[in-house]
């Protein structure tokens, strides 16, 4: 299981490093000017934290895989890591509507991809915890 913390850890740090793009990916600075300067602001801010906390994830799946697979405080976080990622799978398909996706081929690759990513998380994630 640490081979697979590691991995996690390190698709985490790149998708971290992915939201560096969504401002311009996603023309936020048009699609968002119709919105008062703080629900702009809380946008480019939750992000931030967003992959921050993304960020420091994957550092934890790199620099303690051993302490997450053996230690009890290791098992509780891959516990809550677990849940987290659950959660995420969930709103994949029930908070984003499949107008997004469906019948879009790019966008369709990318769902698929994102989900398998966050099934393997949670999978992972839960085996730490449970064997």
């Amino acid at each position: 299981m640490e081979l697979h913390l590691k991995i996690i850890g390190i698709f985490l740090i790149l998708l971290s490093l992915l939201h560096l793009i969504f401002p311009k990916y996603f023309n936020w600075k048009q699609e968002l000017s119709s919105l008062s300067l703080v629900n702009r602001q809380l946008m480019y801010v939750h992000t931030f934290f967003i992959a921050f906390m993304v960020f420091l994830m994957g550092l934890l799946c790199i620099s303690s895989s051993k302490d997450l697979t053996s230690s009890i405080l290791g098992k509780r976080m891959s516990l809550m890591l677990g849940v987290f990622w659950s959660i995420r799978l969930y709103i994949q398909f029930f908070g984003y509507s499949s107008k997004l996706w469906r019948g879009k081929i790019f966008e369709t690759s990318v769902h698929i991809l994102f989900s398998t990513f966050w099934i393997y998380l949670t999978t992972v994630f839960f085996l730490v915890y449970f064997v």
